[in-house]
């Protein structure tokens, strides 16, 4: 695919953070950003290592992980075209644990790790979008920590389900119960059984990786508290049409 047919199928702003900044901030940062696929199962960092790269989604969903010494993992947060991937680099840590890996195959752009933190550190819009995001970010891996010891995993199951279509066009999703089970940090014989009584109850249809949800408001009276919570927030923190008031608003009382 060509760069100029892919700008036009998967324009920049389709993700949000950079359709929120002013249009001047947003043509500034336009030349330095390099379109992406993003193909399912691909890290785009993993635990420890060097960052090059900032990534924003227009399209699928990036899984944050943490992999313990034994190799297993559990999923601490999920990034899809409301942000961006790799908030070390900006917040000064350069390395994180956690891997990050395309749980739902996608599009995107990047941008070199050091034009972003020239950016960043210029203050201004950008990092007032990026710091709110950040902390969008912190309470989903919070609020995520707080399910996986407290609720049943038919509750994180939904919890899961809701926030990733959140983040998607459709309302299926591929993936097999054992990369469910490795998502959230369970066995998964436990996933069988969660997503059992979702299928019996006829919230979802599952079948060879695909899985389909049929009865969204069912879902959500289902899910525990978690997920409401992570959606309050960003939706708080990220609303679509007014970050860029929101930006103006601040900067006003600033001068």
């Amino acid at each position: 695919m060509g760069t100029s047919l892919f700008f036009a199928l998967n324009a920049p702003k389709d993700n949000r953070l950079l359709a929120a900044l002013p249009e001047e901030d947003y043509q500034a940062l336009l030349p330095l950003l390099e379109p992406m696929d993003l193909q399912l199962g691909m890290a785009l960092y993993e635990s420890g290592g060097v960052q090059g790269y900032v990534y924003f989604p227009t399209s699928g969903i990036v899984s944050l992980l943490y992999v313990l010494e034994n190799g297993s993992s559990a999923e601490i947060a999920v990034t899809g075209c409301e942000g961006l991937v790799g908030i070390a680099l900006f917040m000064g840590g350069e390395t994180t644990p956690s891997r990050a890996v395309v749980q739902s195959a996608g599009h995107g752009y990047r941008i070199k790790a050091a034009a972003l933190k020239t950016k960043f550190e210029a203050g201004g819009a950008l990092q007032y979008l990026l710091l709110r995001f950040t902390q969008a970010l912190i309470t989903q891996m919070t609020q995520t920590a707080v399910c996986n010891r407290h609720h049943a995993v038919d509750q994180q199951l939904c919890r899961w389900l809701l926030l990733s279509l959140d983040r998607l066009p459709a309302n299926d999703l591929v993936m097999t119960q054992e990369l469910i089970a490795n998502m959230l940090g369970v066995r998964r014989e436990g996933v069988t059984e969660a997503a059992g009584k979702l299928q019996a109850a006829g919230l979802i249809a599952y079948s060879r990786g695909r899985i389909s949800v049929l009865d969204r408001p069912k879902l959500e009276a289902r899910v525990c508290e978690c997920y409401a919570v992570v959606k309050r927030e960003y939706d708080r923190l990220l609303p679509p049409a007014i970050l860029e008031s929101a930006w103006q608003a601040t900067a006003g009382e600033e001068t």
